[in-house]
């Protein structure tokens, strides 16, 4: 499978990608953060293949690239770009998104997020 994304896979680190999670959480929006912990839990399976794994990684480094489309620091649309990136790639490996991957994505997210609308993690899990 081609990734569109593979220039951005050098961009991703497992440190960048909580730390830009934990500061930007809540201007990014429960879909963008949960569908991002999807993807970072489903590569972290032993059971996601290696080519999988390079779409989690072009897909979550666009996520922490200074530049993408829309710059992230651009109120409400900044992560419009950012939600289009994860979800081709949740689409693309949504075979390796096991309930397993998604109780681990909800647990991280109920510590960002207080209180969340279910349906927003549906909108998400419905594209799988």
């Amino acid at each position: 499978m081609k990734n569109p994304f593979k220039q951005y896979i050098d961009q991703f680190s497992e440190n960048r990608f909580w730390k830009k999670l934990a500061h930007y959480a809540r201007q990014a929006g429960t879909r963008t953060v949960y569908a991002a912990l999807l993807l970072f839990y489903a590569y972290q399976r032993k059971d996601t293949p290696a080519w999988a794994k390079r779409i989690v990684l072009g897909s979550l480094g666009y996520f922490l690239s200074p530049f993408d489309a829309i710059p992230d620091l651009s109120p409400i649309i900044g992560f419009t770009d950012d939600i289009g990136v994860l979800s081709f790639g949740l689409v693309t490996i949504a075979a390796y998104v096991n309930d397993e991957v998604k109780g681990k994505a909800r647990q991280q997210l109920s510590k960002w997020f207080n209180s969340y609308d279910e349906e927003d993690l549906k909108e998400v899990d419905a594209k799988l």
